[in-house]
């Protein structure tokens, strides 16, 4: 059964979004990894070198806009390790994954590093003429630079030059990187991205993953921080930004009127500023729930799609990019939040976390923020698995010598489902529609993807697509404000994905 929950009254027109955002996950598969670049030797490569360039190209949106923008990408010299691999052996077998880092995309690369790496990165200037110089700013890192010409904020590569920037990554976390120069141009055109710091292995003793059905582990690392109580399951990152088209045709109009040199200093009036796409990895509903290296989505390769077992701890990686503050509201839990720009939250008298709990997370203007989130259908007022779904809540016994299980006992959780066991056996309080007056296809009530194809007495067609036999909860995350989950004044659509929360049965595959 797929249940919408909602904490508003527009059931009707989250549900609408919801249709729309599983009909895109059911044609693909999933992704729960963060996809990036790391060194040479892979993520553990202690002195990671990669090499960049800033161009121009285009990037779509839903309502088939094509915006012209700059953005960072890999140079045609740099042939880049990416995580997680292009190949994987999962279930018994070996998948080759579709991984492209094109000459410009956005949000660019995303850098993952080891704690204590020292980390360079080369940028090239590929930009139009007209644009001038550009560069890219590290905050949190003490960065030296070599080669490039002198800028207000840091060294920067001129037009077809290049620049190297190196530091230590001293901490881990999340953080952003973007351009320095004219950044209120620049950035607003694309060119920024996101680093992952992840911690010493050797510093962080999590308990094993517990997927089943085989499933393969793609994080990063099993925690996010060097402290045992930020170990985690899966991971998303998310960078919040918003598009005003009028920047964008005003820069396109300018660099078209010089296109050889020598050019003026670029001069496009930044304000009024009143965005027409709000988006999430550059992408807006439904298209960030499509997978992430989209063929139709080159220059947009990454998405935002949540999807998890019920219990598992998802790391929420946030950064926002834009000029505003985006206020990402997560249905179905707090999350706890870890830290704020890489400064993990603790008690002063103990490594434990001391983070606020935050239904809505605000993603202010180049800060990060990472927190964890879970789901075991606490306080719902129902099973969430059925009676017959087995599970100690049934009085399937335990292992006693597993700290975990008896932990999770006495909290009053099944271990392995994690369901909330005073809950169990409580019948949903919902009424199904009468199947006489409900649409059976693909999309519409009536069907398995709202859980009500039990009461239809017409079958689905043969070779439907069933995307999840066995159930799935959905929840809308979506900004809090109205206007920004929309494509261009169109509700729905901008700032907006669907968490799928499915049974501890489902296997998530995480392969594309």
């Amino acid at each position: 059964m797929f249940r919408l929950l909602t904490n508003s009254g527009r059931i009707t027109a989250l549900l609408a979004i919801a249709a729309v955002a599983i009909a895109a996950l059911c044609s693909t598969s999933v992704h729960a990894a963060i996809p990036g670049i790391t060194g040479a030797a892979g993520k553990d490569d202690l002195t990671p070198a990669f090499v960049l360039t800033a161009t121009e190209n285009y990037i779509s949106q839903p309502d088939g806009a094509s915006i012209y923008s700059w953005g960072y990408g890999c140079d045609t010299s740099y042939t880049p390790t990416f995580f997680p691999a292009t190949s994987l052996y999962t279930a018994g077998r070996t998948i080759s994954r579709p991984v492209t880092c094109p000459q410009m995309q956005i949000p660019g690369p995303t850098i993952i590093v080891t704690e204590g790496a020292t980390v360079s990165v080369t940028l090239t200037n590929n930009l139009p003429v007209a644009a001038g110089n550009t560069s890219i700013v590290f905050p949190a890192f003490s960065v030296t630079s070599s080669g490039g010409v002198a800028g207000l904020i840091t060294q920067e590569a001129a037009h077809g030059g290049s620049v190297t920037y190196t530091f230590v990554a001293s901490k881990p976390g999340t953080y952003s990187y973007y351009s320095g120069t004219q950044p209120e141009i620049q950035v607003a055109m694309g060119m920024y991205g996101a680093i992952i710091v992840k911690p010493d292995p050797t510093k962080v003793n999590c308990p094993a993953h517990n997927y089943p059905n085989g499933e393969p582990n793609l994080d990063i690392e099993k925690a996010a921080y060097d402290n045992d109580n930020t170990c985690y399951d899966r991971e998303y990152l998310f960078q919040l930004g918003e598009i005003d088209t009028n920047l964008n045709n005003a820069v396109r109009d300018a660099v078209a009127a010089c296109p050889n040199g020598p050019c003026p200093p670029l001069s496009v009036p930044t304000e009024p500023y009143w965005p027409q796409y709000y988006t999430v990895n550059a992408r807006s509903l439904p298209d960030d729930a499509d997978i992430p290296y989209a063929p139709g989505m080159l220059h947009q390769p990454y998405n935002g799609n949540p999807h998890m077992h019920p219990g598992d701890k998802m790391l929420i990686r946030l950064i926002g990019v834009g000029r505003y503050q985006h206020p990402l509201h997560i249905h179905a839990n707090h999350a706890r939040v870890l830290a704020y720009d890489g400064n993990l939250i603790t008690s002063q008298t103990s490594d434990k976390l001391a983070g606020p709990l935050l239904y809505t997370l605000p993603s202010v203007s180049g800060q990060t923020m990472d927190s964890i989130f879970t789901w075991t259908g606490k306080d719902l007022g129902w099973d969430v698995y059925g009676r017959d779904t087995p599970h100690t809540c049934n009085g399937i016994p335990l292992n006693s010598n597993d700290p975990y299980d008896t932990a999770q006992q006495s909290a009053g959780y099944d271990p392995v489902t994690h369901e909330y066991c005073p809950d169990h056996g409580k019948p949903i309080p919902v009424t199904p529609p009468d199947p006489a007056i409900v649409a059976n296809g693909l999309w519409y009530g009536g069907t398995p993807y709202l859980g009500l194809q039990a009461v239809n007495p017409t079958p689905l067609p043969p070779g439907a697509n069933i995307q999840n036999p066995d159930a799935a909860y959905g929840y809308p995350w979506h900004s809090h404000d109205e206007r920004e989950i929309t494509t261009n004044n169109v509700f729905p659509g901008g700032m907006m994905m669907i968490l799928l929360i499915d049974p501890p049965t489902a296997y998530l595959d995480e392969t594309l």
